[in-house]
């Protein structure tokens, strides 16, 4: 029974159908930002440009790669919650713009659309085939998007995407270097890392829509347990590949990847996404000893 029968509550908006007070209060564009996964995107656009920045690449050329990523993951998290517009929506996810109404499917699928134009021209620009694996890379997320994030494939968009990103930006230097195996497998592993990291918060809720990806077949307990394996992985094989590290960053760099895994994983029983800040902090990391080495992504 409505407890204010004289009053009685609006229907729910629809995927489809924004609120009025969406419409009155003109929230648009925060609801965009907040359906693009900033923080997402704001961690791989810097640290890709950083290894841009400090690879060899002119300022003008390390601002074109940062741009081209940037387009590429706004694609990808307005795709992304495009295409779980249905699902947060009969959730009730408080936390989902389209969710609440304060923008349609519709309207996400138009931007994401039109980033990932952008992030082909930019892409490009950096060189056809710097462009091509960049495009490969935003391809497999969408892929991810679309249907592979209710496989057990689902970690496989995360490892190529997070791949391509040093390839890229080696690519995409002034005359072309080949990207080190180092920096590619290590892009792999903290991709690997990352869907774990980003699935674990919501895996309950994954969970009851249907969602069946790796992480949610291995459990909330297993996926904890294997989370700290590709970061320290990755930064094992950032230590023993480039040529040249530093003896200190030896030293140090293995126990402060665990420190930052183990760390994020003990506050994301209260901390909601502390996980995969904890992963970010081994990306910084990584992107750090490539810096200290002087290898670079080639």
């Amino acid at each position: 029974m409505d407890p204010h029968p004289l009053h009685p509550r609006p229907p729910a908006p629809t995927v489809g159908q924004p609120t009025a007070g969406a419409r009155r209060s003109g929230v648009l564009p925060l609801a965009l930002l907040r359906c693009s996964h900033p923080g997402a995107v704001l961690a791989v656009t810097v640290l890709t440009t950083v290894l841009a920045a400090t690879g060899g690449h002119p300022v003008g050329s390390a601002a074109l790669v940062g741009a081209a990523v940037l387009s590429g993951q706004l694609s990808v998290g307005w795709s992304n919650d495009a295409r779980d517009a249905a699902r947060d929506t009969a959730a009730e996810r408080a936390d989902k713009p389209v969710a609440v109404g304060d923008i349609t499917a519709r309207t996400l699928w138009t931007a994401a659309v039109a980033a990932l134009a952008v992030c082909a021209v930019l892409s490009l620009a950096c060189g056809t085939l710097a462009g091509t694996v960049h495009l490969l890379g935003v391809a497999g997320a969408w892929a991810y998007n679309l249907r592979l994030k209710s496989t057990v494939l689902s970690w496989l968009p995360y490892a190529v995407g997070f791949a391509a990103l040093p390839a890229f930006v080696a690519l995409a230097a002034p005359g072309g270097t080949t990207p080190a195996w180092w920096a590619v497998a290590a892009g792999a592993l903290l991709g690997v890392a990352a869907h774990l990291a980003d699935v674990l918060p919501d895996l309950r809720q994954d969970l009851a829509a249907g969602v069946r990806g790796l992480p949610q077949r291995l459990g909330a307990r297993t996926t904890r347990a294997l989370l700290p394996l590709p970061l320290v992985a990755a930064t094992a094989v950032l230590v023993v590949g480039p040529p040249d590290v530093p003896g200190l960053a030896v030293a140090l760099a293995p126990p402060a990847a665990v420190a930052l895994a183990l760390g994020g994983l003990a506050l994301g029983r209260r901390v909601r996404h502390a996980p995969f800040v904890g992963a970010v902090g081994v990306a910084v990391l990584a992107v750090g000893l490539l810096v200290a080495s002087g290898a670079g992504t080639g």
